[in-house]
């Protein structure tokens, strides 16, 4: 039951798209250099008005080509420069929906003179071109009853007397446009690889009887990828949409297994792409594992990319109330109202091995070579509160958080991480309790200056002693201290990925906390609190 748990937001996360692509109507056209692509959409707005420290986001495709306009331009206003989906789930047989799937008068399912041995489903946001298509009368883009199909065929050679067939149904070309949106943006799009079917019973486990289709249909999709997408700046690499948990794991694990497998077919048709990889975190105790093996679950999860660069994003688990955020100081307090659903009303340390720091510094100490360590910020709260948006269908059910919290989850993520992405940009982004109350994408165009500290250390500069902080929005102002109730004017910035500031302090006591204000006078929503000795 513990693992059924763990891998439950995934599967959610499918069903979603699923139910995106079963009621989406507008199919758009597609032209993958950026140019325009409806008349009728709005004129882009290339500016970026309120950069914030979370640059990339899953999205999920539209149909709808202003749609999808709309949204990569509300994206890359507040600092986006990354989007990545999902990727359906290859289904084992005939879903429901293609019922109305028919060539020259037969069930798309039906090849007249040929075996059908297995039949995959396949239910997509993206029209394919001739790349996926290999055998002349068997593989087939159809338009039938209003919707377009694709058949496609497994078969090692095409004269072979028995098949396995995949039926592809999509809505219109979601992906397509949002490459051509991100192109115009100058912008990245990591599209979702298939999703590994699921074992019957253990749905958190890949099904190994299916590897062998699952690969064979990747390549043609990877291929389809190449021949439409593979002069675009803005195809970075795909998404491994099948999770796992960063942990120590068993020899021969499955999920490894399928990873060694599939990034394999993405390094051979696409090399020198990147593969983003976002495992998740459990500091529950009891349900869960503490940071020490996120080590051995990091370096196994690297071992699967098959020379490619890689990059992994590990969830920080504050959304699903897996993983607190809390200071160096707080062990010994009770948790947070929006966690005690999940674990009870219980402290910090009675709940959980350790806050979301914990393991991403853990994650940092060994980032392999060709690796790129990322956090995944989960925007939304482990259950809704009365009278706030969020998700309601389909569950788990989940809760829109705040932009003060989201920084709290920033500042937890420390300064290893070289991006903060977030999962996911709808709803938990764009929702609104009513129609005249701000969004969280809302609160961050309006809040965005806000200074975040991500990093503080002792360090001397011209033989003085003093604090260097790292972060986000610190050019000028002063820094202050609590308990002390000290503020220091910056005597020190510097810009580099990060922004650094230096003020001449020592701080006292057992701990202390840290605020800025920068010099438009704007304050952090959280402070950053070190202990005496200096570590975070």
């Amino acid at each position: 039951m513990r693992r059924l748990e763990a891998g439950v937001e995934g599967v959610w996360v499918h069903r979603i798209l699923w139910l995106v692509v079963a009621v989406a109507l507008v199919v758009g056209a597609v032209v993958p250099d950026g140019s325009e692509v409806a008349e009728e959409c709005p004129a882009r707005d290339p500016r970026v008005t309120a950069p914030y420290a979370v640059t990339g986001y899953w999205v999920i495709p539209r149909a709808d080509s202003c749609v999808t306009r709309r949204m990569v331009e509300a994206i890359h206003a507040i600092g986006g420069d990354t989007l990545i989906t999902f990727g359906p789930r290859f289904d084992v047989g005939e879903e429901p929906g293609f019922e109305g799937c028919r060539v020259d008068g037969h069930p798309c399912a039906e090849v007249p003179g040929k075996q059908i041995r297995q039949v995959y489903s396949y239910v997509t946001s993206e029209e394919f071109g001739p790349g996926l298509l290999r055998c002349q009368g068997i593989d087939r883009r159809i338009e039938s009853e209003g919707r377009i199909f694709y058949r496609v065929s497994l078969a090692a050679s095409c004269d072979d007397s028995v098949h396995d067939l995949v039926l592809v149904s999509t809505d219109g070309d979601g992906v397509g446009n949002l490459m051509t949106e991100a192109a115009a943006y100058g912008m990245v799009v990591y599209p979702g690889l298939p999703a590994a079917p699921q074992q019957e019973g253990k749905p958190w486990e890949p099904d190994r009887a299916h590897t062998a289709a699952l690969n064979a249909f990747t390549a043609r999709v990877l291929a389809d990828y190449r021949a439409r997408f593979g002069a675009s700046k803005a195809f970075g690499g795909v998404y491994q949409s099948f999770e796992l948990a960063m942990r120590d794991r068993a020899d021969k694990d499955p999920i490894i297994e399928l990873y060694a497998a599939q990034h394999a077919v993405v390094a051979a048709a696409l090399p020198g792409k990147k593969i983003v990889v976002s495992p998740y975190i459990d500091a529950r105790r009891g349900r869960g594992f503490p940071p020490g093996e996120v080590a051995a679950g990091f370096a196994d999860i690297a071992a699967t990319r098959a020379g490619l660069p890689m990059a992994v994003a590990v969830q920080d688990g504050r959304g699903t109330g897996k993983v607190p955020v809390y200071g160096v100081h707080e062990a010994g307090a009770k948790v947070a109202p929006r966690l005690t659903p999940v674990v009870g009303d219980v402290t910090y340390e009675q709940a959980y091995y350790g806050a979301t720091r914990d393991y991403v510094e853990a994650a940092a100490r060994r980032v392999p070579d060709g690796v790129e360590l990322w956090v995944n910020v989960e925007g939304f709260e482990p259950t809704p509160a009365a009278g706030e948006c969020g998700r309601v269908e389909p569950g788990p059910l989940r809760g829109r958080t705040s932009k003060s919290r989201l920084d709290q989850q920033v500042m937890a993520a420390g300064t290893a991480p070289v991006k903060i992405i977030s999962y996911g940009w709808e709803p938990f982004f764009t929702c609104q309790a009513g129609y005249d109350t701000p969004s969280l994408a809302d609160d961050i165009v309006s809040g965005w200056q806000a200074p975040i500290i991500v990093g503080a250390s002792r360090k001397e500069l011209n033989g003085r002693a003093g604090i260097l902080v790292e972060g986000y929005n610190l050019r000028g102002g002063t820094l202050r201290f609590a308990p002390q109730e000290v503020v220091v004017n910056q005597e020190w910035y510097e810009r580099g990925r990060l922004e650094s500031a230096w003020v001449p302090y020592v701080p006292s006591g057992p701990w202390t906390s840290i605020t800025a204000t920068n010099e438009a006078g704007h304050s952090s929503t959280s402070a950053y609190v070190i202990r005496q000795a200096g570590n975070r």
